[in-house]
């Protein structure tokens, strides 16, 4: 990697496809090491915003992963949505990803997105970023192919949609980064990376 000065490459803390799949293509190394935590029991336990919440998450994951990877930087990232005070999951299965949609259907919903460097369990970075996702009214018609199209995907993420695939069909308008919507705040995370020395600057 032209751009990548460290010895090791990065330790990624996430299952994400596409969390990996940036990083992957802005020219930074992996090793993928998933944090083996029960989040929505942390979540449970976290009486806090949603933004706080997704760094909270972020935090412990980063924390876990570099206690069982010594002297090796990591990364770490969580996502939280939120319509006004209801916070979203992953929904379990198609119907709650039905049920979800629908509530969102014609309203304005926000995605947080948090990111936590850490190593030798010191956080040495933490950022949270907002984007504002407004879904266009939904028909039931619609709703049906959606979710016949989309299969397993639906229960991937937060929101029940990917807007790099077929879940952009469900908006009427994004507010926000790009890559805050996709999960990681990527522009924020590399220039950590630069002011750390581990990029070319």
């Amino acid at each position: 990697m032209p751009f990548w000065r460290e010895r090791d490459p990065l330790v990624l803390a996430s299952r994400s496809s596409a969390r990996r799949a940036l990083l992957e293509a802005a020219g930074i190394p992996l090793e993928l090491h998933p944090a083996d935590l029960d989040e929505r029991a942390l979540e449970r336990g976290a009486s806090l915003a949603p933004g706080a919440v997704a760094q909270f998450l972020s935090r412990e994951k980063a924390a876990a992963v570099s206690r069982a990877r010594p002297g090796r930087l990591v990364l770490a990232a969580d996502q939280v949505a939120s319509l006004g005070a209801e916070r979203f999951s992953k929904p379990a299965d198609r119907a709650m990803a039905r049920a979800q949609l629908s509530m969102l259907s014609g309203r304005s919903h926000e995605l947080h997105s948090a990111i936590t460097f850490a190593q030798d369990e010191t956080v040495l970075f933490e950022h949270v970023e907002v984007a504002r996702l407004t879904m266009r009214p939904l028909s039931e018609a619609f709703l049906d192919a959606y979710l016949d199209a989309a299969g397993r995907a639906v229960t991937a993420s937060v929101g029940a949609y990917q807007v790099e695939g077929l879940g952009i069909q469900l908006f009427e308008r994004i507010e926000g980064d790009y890559f805050t919507v996709l999960g990681l705040p990527l522009i924020s995370a590399l220039d950590f990376l630069r002011r750390r020395g581990c990029l070319l600057a």
